[in-house]
């Protein structure tokens, strides 16, 4: 029997609470500094208010400290991971091989830290090679790279034996992860560093070497969203234990709306194969808002290379979400501050408030707010360039915005309680779906009831109610005499054995600890190898580490060397193939050398055919 985690994001501690309310068996959450994401900052007794009630349902908190440090940062970064395992957080994503279970080794430092280490994907982990090498550091998880096909994952599996996670939602980096050094190269703020100006989304003109434009103005390296929800159980034959949700800057409603869906076709796995694999965590998720996908931000969907195919990967007119298509405005005042919808189903409803938005001729995404709505005649402030055929899209349902504010599912713990009647006094055992056991009393002393099957009767109704995430259900049981009890005693004992329970660590399977080969630093993984910037060597600790596993040389971060030759980028998705210009599948083909340009701004596009890989300088 295997678990599989749903591992959902949480940009605050209170979007993680609702993410386990949604269905989540695990969040990650950045801590106070060293998150991939600056703008997701946390306080470690936020994190920990969040681990007190995740632990409720024996779900997980990961916390990210997963940038490369600095020299002048690492004694930060030892105290935070000592902060963060004492704020009862159950594993730490890392990026920087300093603070590797290896690294860590031989450094000395934070000599106490007990909990797992999980490689972070900005590892770049896409080789069974690269992984069996983060395992032998003593790492017990590797979150892999995104463009991996199935085939890749199960050579992967075949490899190690530790855990391994797999994204199967939201938003693509164009580049192989922790290897974009665009952000850096343009505005001096590094993606490894958690400052990503995102110019993977920018607009470019894709020139050749005369300077002709053969695309204008267009998001060329902007990707669709990830999209797996039909995938979970190819990926769990694969080998995968954690699917995970990217999304640490998104908001609440996204974060519930999302995990919900992917809740939902977990259990629904499970079911179809309840002999292989089981939740992670306890606690079902009952009622509450149906989940709608293409009502939250997405760019459109992909399953990237998954089955080692190529399709339209990118996202070319807009790099920004749009929202579901709901028709074309027609009767359009002249200042465009009204018009009516031609709706492209039936059923649909437009409310007050709703965010619209269209593509304008500049391939520019215009968005506005319908303040009033009288079914489909809309009236809002004037918007220009809003014109009659013009197709809309909405990208803010208030009306679903506002059931998954107020309609919230419920999470609930079973428990079974078997009665007995012990000299006289009422004893009820209880027992949780995963496994703890408490003990209670009640009525010594009490006079006999007159009413056997009456009292009988206010037992089992009083028993079986929820008390806190509790559903108590009370097993069938026989007495020819009871204690005389009266409803407040019944219900203060349901009361006492959910606080009894709730004091108690919930029953989960251990999460799997790595271990550091015991002799790697003498069997030199590492002889003969130039380590390069690629590796994100920050800083001494990590420096020494690559020398004692064997290492010729080590080159510096590209944050540290700023290397002109580097390539900024490297990534399966081509611009050539998704433009029909592929010399190899195309019957047109575009020149081998080809340029992006940006507002000043020219990146050279290199094509390596052998490996299927286009290639970004500067």
């Amino acid at each position: 029997m295997r678990d599989l985690e749903l591992l959902a994001p949480a940009r605050t501690a209170d979007i993680g609470i609702a993410a386990i309310g949604c269905g989540a068996d695990a969040v990650y959450i950045a801590g106070p500094a060293f998150g991939a994401r600056q703008a997701a900052g946390n306080s470690v007794s936020d994190i920990g208010r969040l681990c007190v009630h995740a632990h409720r349902f024996g779900a997980r908190i990961f916390a990210t400290l997963n940038t490369i440090i600095y020299d002048t940062e690492l004694e930060q970064a030892y105290r935070m991971m000592e902060e963060l395992q004492d704020a009862g957080v159950d594993a730490i994503i890392i990026q920087d091989m300093a603070l590797s279970p290896a690294g860590l080794q031989l450094s000395g430092a934070v000599p106490g830290l007990k909990i797992p280490l999980h490689a972070s994907t900005q590892c770049a982990i896409r080789t069974p090679e690269k992984a069996k090498f983060l395992e032998r550091l003593g790492f017990s998880r590797l979150i892999l790279e995104r463009e991996l096909s199935l085939r890749q994952i199960r050579e992967i599996r075949n490899a190690v034996g530790c855990e391994l996670e797999f994204f199967v939602h939201g938003a693509l980096c164009v580049c192989y992860s922790g290897q974009c050094y665009i952000s850096e190269a343009i505005a001096g703020r590094s993606a490894n560093r958690g400052a990503c100006i995102q110019a993977c989304r920018s607009r470019y003109d894709l020139t050749d070497e005369t300077g002709r434009v053969l695309v204008k103005d267009k998001p060329l390296l902007s990707l669709k969203d990830y999209n797996l929800k039909q995938r979970l159980e190819a990926l769990a034959g694969a080998g995968i234990a954690s699917f995970k949700i990217e999304g640490r800057l998104k908001n609440a409603s996204y974060v519930k709306n999302i995990v919900r869906e992917y809740s939902l076709a977990l259990d629904a796995l499970i079911e179809a194969h309840p002999d292989l694999y089981r939740r992670a965590s306890a606690g079902k998720v009952s009622g509450g808002f149906t989940p709608a996908p293409e009502k939250t931000f997405n760019r459109g969907y992909t399953e990237l290379f998954l089955d080692e195919r190529r399709g339209p990967w990118a996202s070319p007119e807009a790099a920004t979400s749009i929202g579901e298509a709901v028709g074309r405005a027609v009767r359009v005042a002249g200042d465009g501050s009204s018009f009516s919808v031609r709706p492209v189903r039936e059923g649909l409803r437009l409310g007050n408030g709703d965010g619209l938005c269209f593509v304008n001729g500049r391939n520019e995404v215009v968005g506005f707010r319908a303040d009033v709505c009288d079914g489909f005649h809309v009236r809002c402030k004037p918007v220009a360039g809003l014109a009659d055929g013009i197709m809309l899209y909405r990208n803010m349902d208030m009306a679903f915005e506002r059931e998954l504010e107020n309609d919230m599912p419920a999470r609930q713990v079973t428990v079974e309680l078997t009665v007995r009647i012990e000299h006289g006094t009422l004893a009820v055992t209880a027992e949780t779906e995963d496994g703890r056991i408490c003990r209670k009393s009640v009525g010594e002393g009490c006079e006999t009831a007159r009413n056997a099957g009456n009292m009988k009767k206010t037992i089992m109704t009083q028993l079986c109610k929820t008390s806190g995430i509790y559903v108590f259900n009370v097993k069938p049981f026989e007495a020819e005499s009871l204690p005389f009890l009266p409803v407040s005693a019944v219900n203060a004992l349901r009361r006492s054995l959910a606080e009894t329970l709730d004091s108690m660590p919930c029953h989960t399977r251990p999460l799997y600890h790595g271990k550091v080969e015991p002799d790697i630093m003498t069997s030199g993984p590492l002889s003969g190898t130039y380590v390069t910037y690629k590796d994100n060597i920050a800083n001494h600790a990590a420096g020494n580490l690559m020398k004692a596993l064997g290492a010729s040389e080590t080159e510096p971060a590209y944050e540290l060397s700023r290397k002109p030759d580097a390539e900024l980028m490297r990534t399966r998705y081509c611009i050539r193939y998704q433009w029909g210009r592929c010399p190899k599948v195309h019957k047109q083909s575009w020149p081998a050398r080809l340029f992006l340009e940006n507002n000043g701004s020219r990146f050279s596009l290199e094509f390596d055919c052998h490996r299927c890989e286009m290639i970004v300088k500067h």
